[in-house]
């Protein structure tokens, strides 16, 4: 397998995360995304996901080499696939609830606060740093108040009682984020400790954007 990813994208930290869990090795191929005017920009990498985004997984089947994105698509692909260290709950209740407080950091946080977004609201809106940021913290603060309300339900050591799942490798990228743009987090204590637990994990510290290649 080949992963084309960058350090410091949510996005493929959730899937290295994934990988280490499930024990399985990729090539790592950086796509800066900042360098160049974003080497997610170029023909090639257009080829692979024309979305311009990463990550993007290259695996093989019985026709040979194929590419997926979307992270979420990805690690559900990998849980398939490889279902050893399964990174999803058998109940099929627990499994829905999972997905649910994943997809709450994938599909309704991590894109307002993305790259791109960002970028558009400097260089496209004329937004200053300061607004720039209120807007990052708005959506966090949104997010992550109705996230701790759901771990306060079902979270153990982990987003989901005492199993890493699917929810965890989501929120990690998240608060690493977060953290990243001084965001104030003590509002959310059940967030943190969970934070706290996965970061002791070896499948989480080896994929942490400070220890890729790429990381600058």
């Amino acid at each position: 397998m080949k992963l084309y990813g960058y350090w410091r994208s949510s996005a493929a930290y959730r899937v290295r995360i994934a990988l280490n869990l499930k024990q399985l090795t990729a090539e790592h191929i950086s796509v800066h995304l900042v360098k160049n005017g974003g080497e997610q920009h170029s023909k090639d990498f257009e080829k692979l996901n024309p979305q311009h985004l990463v990550p993007a997984l290259v695996d093989n089947n019985n026709q040979g080499e194929f590419c997926l994105t979307q992270s979420l698509a990805i690690i559900e692909y990998l849980e398939e696939k490889y279902p050893q260290q399964a990174i999803l709950p058998a109940n099929i209740e627990d499994k829905a609830i999972v997905r649910a407080m994943a997809q709450s950091i994938a599909c309704e946080i991590h894109p307002l606060d993305n790259l791109r977004v960002l970028q558009y609201l400097v260089n496209e809106m004329g937004v200053d740093e300061s607004k720039k940021m209120d807007w990052y913290h708005h959506w966090i603060h949104l997010g992550f108040n109705a996230l701790e309300s759901q771990l306060s339900l079902h979270a153990g050591q982990y987003c989901f009682g005492d199993q890493v799942t699917l929810a965890d490798i989501c929120l990690v990228p998240q608060v690493y984020n977060a953290q990243r743009f001084n965001v104030d987090l003590q509002a959310y204590p059940h967030i943190m400790r969970v934070w706290q637990n996965c970061n002791k994990l070896d499948a989480f510290i080896q994929a942490a954007p400070e220890q890729q290649d790429d990381a600058c």
